[in-house]
């Protein structure tokens, strides 16, 4: 039981962490508004109704007590006619009506009291309404500032994945350069050394050691004609400046 209880709260804090990430404060905060604004909705409703419904007792109300007069004046009228009998009726059903208005007074009566506590509760709503707006926008406003000031330090810092990117671009474009000039500098030893030959020359190896034999078999001569010129000569004239 321990076992599945830890399990529990595992998934539990797994799912409000996963949560966390996709909540949008701005979004959360409207929607908790709109929310506080239904519930204001349905109070109104609700005084809406209970002030209907006193009003629909209030006329009852007066076409009670309008029909209690009436029945007093019928009274009269039969005492006035020396019939009791209908006088007796006349004062049973307006005792009646009574009643019934006492008891409509009664309900009247709590139906207002109601309404005050409805209207007491919607002015108290609306306050704590107002309040919650005002601190939502704030709250959105600072949100939106750091929102805004970490991207800002993303970009400039490089941390966020779009710079990020970039920077890998950058460094793998440095580091297939790196490896392009290595090969480029490798080819150009081969060619120089004679361990590679040149695919665009029509000599072969052969022939580029013997022209460099050549060239050094003329370097020689030339040294040595050099030599016995300079040996067989008068001294040596003083070079002008």
């Amino acid at each position: 039981m321990g076992l599945l209880s830890r399990a529990g709260e595992i998934i539990r804090a797994k799912f409000s962490a996963l949560l966390n990430r996709a909540e949008n404060p701005q979004e959360t905060l409207d929607y908790s508004y709109e929310k506080q604004l239904e519930s204001l909705q349905n109070v109104k409703r609700g005084i809406a109704d209970v002030v209907t419904a006193k009003k629909r007792l209030q006329l009852q109300t007066q076409q009670l007590e309008q029909n209690v007069v009436k029945l007093e004046t019928q009274a009269r009228q039969a005492l006035a006619a020396n019939r009791e009998d209908l006088a007796r009726a006349a004062l049973e059903r307006k005792s009646g009506m009574q009643q019934q208005l006492q008891q409509l007074d009664g309900q009247v009566q709590q139906l207002d009291d109601q309404q005050q506590k409805l209207v007491a509760n919607e002015q108290a709503l609306s306050a704590k309404i107002e309040q919650f707006r005002s601190q939502k926008e704030v709250i959105k406003a600072q949100y939106s500032a750091a929102e805004a000031q970490v991207r800002i330090g993303e970009a400039a810092t490089g941390i966020g994945r779009e710079m990020e990117d970039t920077g890998m671009a950058i460094q793998r474009a440095k580091d297939k350069t790196e490896q392009m000039q290595a090969r480029a500098s490798a080819l150009d030893e081969l060619v120089t050394s004679g361990q590679l030959e040149d695919l665009t020359s029509d000599q072969t190896q052969l022939d580029r050691e013997l022209a460099q034999l050549s060239s050094q078999a003329q370097v020689d001569q030339d040294l040595a004609k050099l030599k016995a010129e300079m040996g067989a000569g008068s001294e040596p004239k003083e070079i002008e400046q």
